[in-house]
């Protein structure tokens, strides 16, 4: 996918509504008013070969959405050894207002899963911003005998949100990964995992928390 595409412009939070509630004592805003715009530096990696993925933002600017039609781990059977993982990575650059930072509260994941019995997989997310060695990492792991949709959701803890650098340009950087393990009981057969759903593209949301940057 070329790189510097534009998402949009105006985005006051990404499914703002879908955040509980921040508390007095909590010390996070609502977000900020002006122009929020984010720009997709790279998208690369073995799940999402160039033109098989496609990143949006929704009609009502509340939603950011990547549509996958390629990303498929699988092992068993004749599988290349080197399918069974696969990954992509999102390289963003985020505008804000000044005087505001974020964080990535949660996000949320679906695909399909065909494992065969004694085969396993997993989906795993890291979330770091350029130069930071905060990194985030959340796995969900899935276990056969499995055939069906699966969905998953990461979710940080308030307290242990990670929050852009104020005052500084900092790329965020959201890696996936699929893997699939075909075990020993079938690995005769394909056992495999899809980031995507039964009707062909899938929805993954990030979910942005917000403070205000101290005064300099």
């Amino acid at each position: 996918m070329a790189g510097g595409l534009l998402l949009s412009g105006a985005i006051a939070a990404l499914l703002t509504s879908a955040l509980p509630a921040p508390s007095p004592s909590s010390g996070f805003v609502d977000p900020p008013p002006d122009k929020i715009v984010i720009k997709v530096a790279t998208v690369n990696g073995s799940g999402c070969p160039k033109g098989t993925a496609a990143v949006a933002v929704s009609e009502d600017n509340t939603a950011f959405t990547v549509t996958y039609s390629d990303y498929l781990a699988q092992a068993g059977g004749g599988s290349d050894p080197t399918a069974s993982r696969r990954n992509c990575q999102l390289s963003l650059i985020v505008h804000v207002p000044q005087g505001f930072t974020y964080a990535i509260a949660s996000a949320d994941y679906r695909g399909f899963a065909a494992l065969q019995r004694g085969a396993s997989g997993s989906q795993r997310a890291s979330y770091y911003f350029q130069g930071s060695p905060s990194t985030v990492s959340k796995n969900h792991p899935f276990s056969g005998p499995y055939d069906d949709n699966w969905q998953a959701t990461d979710e940080t803890d308030w307290a242990q949100l990670v929050y852009a650098p104020c005052g500084a340009q900092r790329n965020f950087n959201i890696n996936t990964e699929l893997r699939v393990n075909a075990g020993t009981q079938s690995a005769d057969k394909v056992s495999f995992m899809t980031m995507d759903s039964t009707d062909g593209d899938i929805s993954t949301v990030y979910h942005m928390a917000w403070k205000e940057c101290p005064e300099s």
